[in-house]
């Protein structure tokens, strides 16, 4: 698979230190996040961001940033793509420009960073990558943080839309019965209807086949090796079937398709996800342990 940016969508911390010290250094996003299951009482990502980042770093809220509202129009779910145009200033203001490379993290496991990764992909980004294991990796290098904002550097990106493939809930309900590979890429309670902590519905789309996004990762949050990778979703029938993927709202099916992409395989996004099949109604649900 041809990747926009030549190489892994990856970086390690030693890499990212020495392309901040090269002559054209990439463009920070710090895109931390709480999803469900944060501890209460614990401190926001914003405010996580303001105690320590690394140098140069902008803050990007993925709510605000990297969605459009719960129930915009287009894409549903609680998590809809952003309007392109809105994504584009939001892009702009933290100094993302065509020319200059964009490198993404979050606390470790990229979960998040993915989105962003993802989205800029989409929006026609041709060197973006995923600082692997995060700031935890930053912070286990020994290498620096600070509290002190960046300086506002206007960048010059402007979305070209559509440069990865989508689809909405009427493809994805046909995609397994046609033959292909849909992933779901929540936990396995989830998918198998034993708890459902935010969606309408427990269970899952009928076909899907269960692959947690937990198992792309080691315990330090860092991808597991792109042959470990590979194996797993062949395993799963990536590579011999076409793939899509989805998740609770879309964000973390993203994580699925950078894992895809680090194992040399690709895939197709589902961006509303369970959150959007589980909301209407006509929709079927399956509540079996694989893959019905």
């Amino acid at each position: 698979m041809t990747t926009y940016n030549e190489g892994s969508p990856l970086i390690s911390a030693a890499e990212l230190r020495e392309a901040l010290a090269s002559a054209l250094p990439p463009v920070l996003l710090d895109v931390r996040y709480q999803l469900v299951g944060a501890v209460p009482g614990g401190p926001t990502a914003a405010e996580e961001y303001r105690a320590g980042h690394l140098p140069g770093a902008h803050f990007v809220e993925l709510d605000r940033d990297l969605a459009a509202p719960p129930g915009a129009p287009g894409w549903g779910g609680r998590h809809p793509l952003p309007d392109p145009e809105e994504f584009g200033a939001a892009m702009r203001r933290f100094g993302v420009s065509a020319g200059r490379p964009v490198v993404v993290y979050d606390g470790a496991a990229s979960m998040a960073a993915a989105r962003a990764w993802w989205l800029l992909r989409w929006a026609g980004h041709r060197d973006v990558r995923v600082l692997d294991g995060g700031f935890a990796a930053w912070q286990a290098a020994g290498l620096p943080v600070t509290a002190e904002l960046p300086e506002p550097v206007e960048g010059d990106f402007k979305p070209a839309p559509g440069q990865l493939p989508t689809v909405d809930g009427d493809g994805a309900a046909a995609w397994a019965a046609r033959g292909g590979l849909l992933l779901d890429a929540r936990s396995g309670e989830r998918y198998r209807g034993e708890s459902e902590p935010v969606d309408p519905k427990a269970g899952h789309i009928p076909g899907a086949v269960s692959a947690p996004t937990a198992g792309n990762v080691g315990p330090d949050g860092r991808f597991r090796p792109a042959a470990e990778l590979a194996a797993r979703f062949r395993e799963l029938g990536a590579g011999e079937r076409e793939t899509a993927v989805y998740c609770g709202s879309g964000v973390t099916a993203a994580h699925q398709i950078l894992a895809l992409e680090v194992a040399g395989l690709s895939a197709t996004l589902y961006p509303g996800s369970w959150s959007e099949w589980s909301s209407d109604e006509s929709r079927p649900v399956a509540v079996t342990e694989q893959p019905g």
